[in-house]
């Protein structure tokens, strides 16, 4: 692969670029970490986004780099890859992210990064550098992963009220209130797994076009995988209100039992993700348990009307964000 000469400056730009985007996905994204622990009344806001940060930085220890190497080899061939193509993806993930957060709607930080370097890849060189197998598996899960947190969430909670059928309400309450920060860190380590490991993805692709690390190298510079997951950590920690509300309170209203079944069908979801390398919407993947439990109560509890509109959003993440990353890369070519 040719080895691009990117000034030293630049380099240093687009990697606080890409750190700016890992902290914004914290940000963005703590609502799914917090929201139904802080709805159900388990943990104040202030707790609870300390809590969940501090579990998106032990994640470190507990996942391989098997996502980070999907997005920093298997989406697009590493050898289009230059500075330009960098700045459009992050652009494009940032404006998509602003964007959804401003209004409150959950969409995935995740698949806005996938999006960006798929349209900035495309403005560059057309479609053939795309790795379809990597672009097809990140698709798929866009289904896969909120269906699979819907079933896991909705058989948890079916063999939760089974176990528990013979107890008082009080009890129950009383014990998942405990159970909860159980499967509250949980989640936030599946969240800071996946999510912290697509920055170090798109910094390593970054290094490796400009020749700082070869291509064959096994893993990313250790600078590169603490700087990640501190940034995310520290995302976290500023957390994002306007979608905690929506995620824990619009969609259904969640007790202490319906927040741990919601977040153990999540984590598992998270961490069959990570293990198998593949970079999920942690977004999705929780407001597809949180339904899961809604729906096992009544089908009625649920506000269909806002999951459509999350759905929406889903859907339009990759192609929105892929156009911003275009106009972006066009625009890098000016710049740089």
């Amino acid at each position: 692969m040719q080895t691009l000469q990117i000034g030293f400056w630049v380099l240093a730009l687009l990697v606080v670029l890409a750190l700016v985007f890992d902290f914004m996905n914290g940000f963005h994204d703590a609502a799914n970490s917090i929201a139904t622990v802080v709805s159900t009344g388990v943990l104040r806001p202030p707790t609870a986004v300390a809590f969940a940060a501090f579990f998106n930085v032990v994640a470190i220890f507990v996942f391989q780099l098997k996502v980070a190497a999907t997005v920093g080899k298997g989406i697009v061939d590493p050898g289009v890859v230059d500075q330009y193509v960098v700045f459009g993806a992050l652009v494009g993930a940032i404006a998509w992210n602003l964007v959804t957060w401003w209004y409150g709607i959950p969409s995935s930080s995740s698949h806005a990064l996938i999006g960006g370097i798929v349209g900035a890849a495309v403005a560059k060189a057309g479609t053939g550098p795309l790795v379809l197998a990597g672009v097809l598996k990140t698709v798929a899960f866009i289904v896969v992963s909120p269906t699979l947190g819907f079933l896991l969430a909705a058989l948890i909670m079916l063999a939760v009220a089974w176990i528990c059928r013979r107890r008082s309400p009080l009890h129950v309450d009383n014990w998942f209130r405990r159970l909860q920060l159980v499967s509250a860190g949980m989640y936030s380590l599946g969240h800071g797994g996946n999510d912290a490991q697509k920055t170090i993805g798109i910094i390593w692709m970054l290094l490796i076009a400009a020749g700082s690390v070869a291509a064959t190298d096994a893993s990313p510079p250790a600078w590169v995988i603490w700087s990640c997951y501190l940034a995310i950590g520290f995302g976290t920690l500023f957390g994002g209100w306007r979608i905690v509300k929506t995620m824990g309170q619009r969609i259904t209203k969640l007790k202490p039992v319906g927040g741990f079944c919601a977040e153990t069908g999540g984590a598992l979801t998270l961490f069959l993700a990570s293990g198998l390398g593949i970079p999920v919407s942690t977004t999705h993947t929780i407001t597809g348990a949180i339904v899961g439990v809604g729906s096992m109560r009544s089908a009625a509890t649920v506000r269909w009307g806002v999951a459509g509109n999350i759905v929406w959003a889903w859907i339009l993440t990759i192609p929105a964000s892929a156009l911003v990353a275009a106009l972006a890369y066009y625009a890098g070519r000016v710049l740089f």
